[in-house]
């Protein structure tokens, strides 16, 4: 085959640093269109995004010359530093150091895209920590309470 055809599509969520609300609806306008821009600057289309006060959704078609990770690392720096000159009280804003990050089909994508567009309902009833952990087992994935928080 002549070229490299691919269709990686994945759910990635994390949180500010200790879980902490310092993602003010006000800036939601803002940080959401540069996070598709970060994404789309690194051949990873932003299909989706959006979160509450203390974490986000993305949903990411991953460029086939991209490992995950750095896509992820780049689009925390990147955010973190620009919204550190939102204003006084972005300044002292941090991601978590890890992520979540869930494989899915194409049959998938409009199902997930509905969940992230109601994440502000779905946490009137859940907390964040419990919504990661349902995805981790839900994706299978190994986990240690005493580590993952941290």
């Amino acid at each position: 085959m002549a070229q490299t055809l691919t269709r990686l599509l994945v759910h990635v969520i994390f949180s500010t640093r200790a879980r902490t609300n310092l993602i003010a609806p006000a800036i939601e306008p803002e940080l959401y269109p540069y996070l598709g821009a970060i994404c789309r600057t690194n051949e990873s289309p932003l299909l989706s995004v959006g979160g509450t006060e203390n974490h986000v959704h993305l949903l990411v078609s991953l460029s086939k010359n991209l490992a995950l990770k750095d896509l992820i690392m780049t689009v925390k720096k990147d955010s973190s530093r620009w919204i550190k000159t939102r204003g006084p009280g972005f300044r002292r804003f941090h991601w978590q150091d890890g992520y979540g990050a869930f494989s899915i089909g194409e049959s998938q994508v409009q199902a997930v895209k509905d969940y992230i567009a109601r994440q502000k309902q779905r946490h009137r009833c859940i907390t964040f920590e419990d919504e990661f952990v349902a995805f981790l087992e839900k994706y299978n994935v190994p986990y240690d309470l005493r580590y993952i928080w941290r």
